[in-house]
């Protein structure tokens, strides 16, 4: 299931951490998180996304604590 969600990313370079940690997650097939566009687009097994979305998330912030995404 893919997905696109607006998010607040504060530099390119914490995006790209974050995209590349994201990615290593079992159950994500692929993730983009761009800075310019303050969009993230998941695509993850249908049947584990809220708890895949949840890690992507705790991750997401481990790199960058100011993080947000908005539902």
């Amino acid at each position: 299931m893919q997905k696109k969600f607006k998010i607040e990313v504060d530099c390119a370079n914490c995006a790209a951490k974050m995209e590349n940690a994201a990615k290593k997650i079992d159950g994500v097939n692929n993730i983009t998180i761009s800075f310019m566009t303050q969009k993230m687009v998941v695509d993850v097994d249908d049947s584990r996304f809220d708890a895949v979305l949840k890690e992507i998330v705790k991750t997401c912030k481990k790199v960058e604590p100011d993080f947000e995404i908005y539902l």
